[in-house]
C-alpha cells in the first residue's frame, strides 16, 4: 500500500487525504467495528482535519489476518503505527472499546515523550479503572448477538444475514475477549485533557462510570451526558461532532 504520509496502511485509513490539515484525528473503532464507521465523520471534517481511522485485524480487508485479543497488544502495535506519522496537534477519539484503546495509546505515546493527543474525547464506555463482570466472549453465538441487540449498534440486516455474522463473529468474538480481559488500575493517568461522552440510557456503562474517567487525567476533564443508549453517537452525531470540532479548534 502507499506510505503513511500520503494516504493509508493496514491499520491507517485516510477518507479524504491531505497533506496540508493543520490538525489531526484518530478515531478508535468499537469491538467488531471497522474503520469505515468514521467515514461519515471524516466528510463532515473534509477541508481543514486529516481523520485516520484505525482498522484493526481480522475485519473486512483484513479478515484473514489473526484477530488481536489482547488490549496490550492491540495498543503497542497502534502506538508504533502512529510513530511514523508527523507529529501535528492531534485529538483521539474512540467509541466504547475504542475508547480503552485511545486511552492506552495515549498513555504509551505520552510515556514516549512524543505524537502523544492534545486531548482524549472517550465515548461510550466506563472508566479504565472501573470494574465489571462480562462474559460475553464466553456466549455462543447467539448469546454474542443478544448482547449486539442490547447495545443497537449493529443493524438488523446484518443480525439477520447468516452469511456476514458468520464472516465477521471472529472479530465480534476476539474484540470482546480483548476488552473484557482488559484491568487498568487507578494510578494510569493522562496528562492530557479527557471528555467522556455517554448516553443517558447505556445499559453498560452509567453516569458515574463516565464520570470516573476524571481520575485518569491531571488535565482538565468534562462530562457530557447525551439521549440515547450505547450507540447514542448514532442519534446524536451532531452534538458529538460539535465535541469533536471544539477541541480540534483549540489545537489551531
Amino acid at each position: 500500500m502507499t506510505s503513511p504520509g500520503t494516504s493509508s496502511t493496514l491499520w491507517l485509513r485516510r477518507f479524504h487525504p491531505g497533506a496540508d490539515h493543520p490538525v489531526r484525528l484518530v478515531c478508535f473503532p468499537h469491538a467488531g467495528g471497522s474503520a469505515s464507521f468514521y467515514h461519515p465523520v471524516s466528510t463532515a471534517l473534509a477541508g481543514d482535519t486529516e481523520l485516520i481511522a484505525l482498522q484493526y485485524p481480522g475485519r473486512q480487508d483484513r479478515r484473514l489476518e489473526p484477530c488481536i485479543e489482547d488490549i496490550d497488544t492491540l495498543a503497542d502495535r497502534i502506538t508504533d503505527e502512529l510513530l511514523t506519522l508527523d507529529d501535528r496537534p492531534t485529538v483521539f477519539f474512540g467509541h466504547s472499546m475504542g475508547a480503552v484503546l485511545a486511552f492506552e495509546t495515549a498513555w504509551r505515546l505520552e510515556g514516549k515523550g512524543t505524537h502523544a493527543p492534545r486531548a482524549v474525547i472517550a465515548s461510550g464506555r466506563r472508566a479504565p479503572s472501573t470494574t465489571r463482570t462480562e462474559t460475553v466472549h464466553r456466549q455462543d453465538d447467539e448469546g454474542v448477538i443478544a448482547e449486539l441487540k442490547l447495545l443497537n449498534g449493529t443493524s438488523a440486516q446484518l443480525l439477520g444475514d447468516e452469511e456476514i455474522l458468520r464472516i465477521a463473529m471472529p472479530a465480534i468474538r476476539a474484540d470482546y475477549r480483548a476488552v473484557e480481559r482488559y484491568a487498568c488500575g487507578p494510578e494510569r493517568v493522562l496528562g492530557c485533557p479527557i471528555t467522556a461522552l455517554t448516553g443517558d440510557a447505556d445499559p453498560r456503562t452509567t453516569v458515574a462510570e463516565a464520570r470516573a474517567w476524571q481520575d485518569h487525567t491531571t488535565g482538565a476533564f468534562r462530562l457530557r451526558v447525551l439521549p440515547g443508549g450505547h450507540f447514542f453517537l448514532a442519534e446524536q452525531q451532531a452534538a458529538v461532532l460539535r465535541e469533536i470540532t471544539s477541541e480540534l479548534a483549540a489545537l489551531r
